[in-house]
């Protein structure tokens, strides 16, 4: 019998860290979010410390500062300037110049523009693209997918999530918006921008955003009931068009000198962040935010109705906003924290993340893929080539002198506020090409980003020795990823011009 005993007790233990052995992730994307929609501070001042602006006391997102302050934020951090691209690279790894998703999905017609590329992947991810849940599925993962989609079209392998490495799909589709964020209004049921698997709730008050939360926390469940870890990919549709008001949050701009979708988009803000505290509450209550990496980041600059399409208004004091070629196009926040911090726990040990810190150091969504195959020891194959480097060291709140400090955003398309673009950021500079210059005629702008971080100040014409320089970088970098380039109206293709 004490044999028998014994043989159980060894088996238990056999068990038990076989389920503890690997970390859950959770990569939480909020759609048309930017790095100013939020009362968490990422820009800084000239000493490093987080500055208050105007933006951050107009939205209320308590959550995030939960979040913030068990980890880090990156007041740095750039993701493609539109939203299927940035998603595709979340998956793959690879930059937007390489997988050639290089606009917005239209579910129904190929939006290559006039003038775009015709070839480039409209039809977006396929079954044999190497993803990071079809990896982590092979390690043991449940993997997990809530919300907004937009991989692929309509009657593409694409537009289902669970063709990706997905085990679960709820409420993901080939649609970048959804129909309603009503309850009431079953979603959007009845329209083509309904969000699908979510029939438990139709008629209810249950807002959008809240409906998806309790979705996700239902797979945590399962997860946990199956002793499996989980990658929950949780892709709000918030805080994306339609601007439509969450009730229990209005009276919190009811005063404000703003347009109602100014104040829509507020509550939207609210109500995502919201959601994230359900999740982090969720995590608490089963015993897994110790064991629980959260990755909290935003798709593409903000498309806030506070302000047109240059103007300083929705992003300030940052210039621009979604599909912009300037940095509130780009910049978007980004928290990596474990959902609660426990300095004795191994994965923490493993992977120690700063608290309440902030890094400086420019990273981008493509960074995403190799650092969660870093902290789960999963591996891509051969075959497949990421454009991304580990977070590990920045994580931690020191510099790292390994990782680049390049971006490359490349925007062969129209009509969007920017059309036909390429732009390098690489250290303190960021060079913009523009293939068709328009009626001003200006193929170039070059901007001095720490002397000159709003984009006000174009050295184009006055440093063209920088200019050449950037420009030679910018080019490399585009044949590197074997890009694809739009084309004039004869049908040559256009490439990028040294100067």
């Amino acid at each position: 019998m004490k044999a028998l005993i014994h043989a159980i007790i060894a088996l238990t233990i056999v068990i038990a860290p076989a389920y503890a052995a690997a970390p859950n992730i959770v990569i939480f994307l909020v759609d048309d979010m930017g790095v100013m929609d939020t009362s968490v501070p990422f820009l800084t001042d000239e000493s490093g410390a987080p500055k208050v602006h105007p933006l951050n006391q107009w939205y209320r997102t308590p959550n995030m500062e939960r979040l913030a302050k068990h980890g880090i934020r990156f007041p740095q951090f750039c993701a493609m300037s539109v939203c299927s691209p940035t998603r595709v690279s979340i998956l793959t790894g690879q930059n937007a110049a390489r997988h050639h998703v290089t606009n917005w999905i239209n579910p129904d017609a190929n939006n290559h523009g006039p003038q775009g590329p015709r070839d480039w992947d409209w039809k977006g991810l396929e079954k044999t693209d190497t993803t990071l849940p079809k990896i982590l599925r092979q390690q043991g993962y449940r993997t997990i997918h809530v919300g907004k989609g937009h991989f692929g079209p309509n009657r593409t392998e694409g537009s289902d999530p669970v063709n990706l490495g997905f085990d679960v799909n709820i409420a993901g589709n080939s649609y970048g918006q959804p129909g309603s964020y009503y309850g009431e209004k079953n979603y959007g049921k009845g329209s083509k921008q309904a969000v699908p698997h979510l029939d438990a709730y139709h008629g209810s008050n249950t807002f959008l955003t809240e409906a998806l939360s309790l979705e996700a926390n239902k797979q945590i469940d399962a997860s946990i009931r199956d002793k499996k870890p989980f990658f929950l990919y949780f892709a709000q549709y918030a805080v994306h068009a339609p601007f439509q008001a969450n009730p229990r949050f209005a009276a919190h701009y009811a005063d404000a000198k703003q347009s109602p979708a100014a104040k829509a988009f507020a509550t939207l803000i609210e109500s995502m962040d919201e959601s994230l505290g359900m999740l982090l509450d969720h995590l608490e209550k089963t015993g897994q935010a110790e064991n629980t990496l959260v990755f909290f980041l935003g798709d593409n600059g903000s498309d806030s109705p506070l302000g047109e399409a240059h103007n300083v208004g929705s992003s300030a004091p940052l210039r621009g906003k979604k599909g912009s070629h300037y940095e509130g196009g780009m910049r978007v926040p980004f928290i990596a924290a474990w959902a609660k911090p426990a300095a004795a726990n191994p994965h923490q040990q493993a992977l120690p993340i700063a608290a309440n810190a902030v890094q400086p150091h420019l990273a981008s969504v493509i960074d995403l893929f190799p650092t969660v195959l870093d902290v789960t020891q999963g591996k891509a194959p051969a075959s497949h080539q990421p454009d991304g480097q580990s977070l590990r060291v920045l994580l931690g709140g020191k510099d790292d002198p390994a990782h680049s400090d390049a971006f490359l955003m490349h925007y062969p398309h129209a009509p969007h506020r920017s059309d036909y673009w390429t732009s390098l950021r690489q250290g303190e500079w960021k060079v913009i090409y523009h293939y068709l210059p328009g009626a001003k005629g200006k193929h170039y702008q070059l901007f001095h980003l720490k002397n000159d971080p709003y984009e006000q100040q174009d050295l184009a014409e006055k440093d063209q020795a920088t200019l050449a320089r950037m420009m030679k970088l910018l080019i490399d970098s585009l044949e590197q990823h074997k890009a694809q380039y739009p084309h004039d109206k004869e049908g040559k293709e256009l490439r990028p011009k040294l100067p």
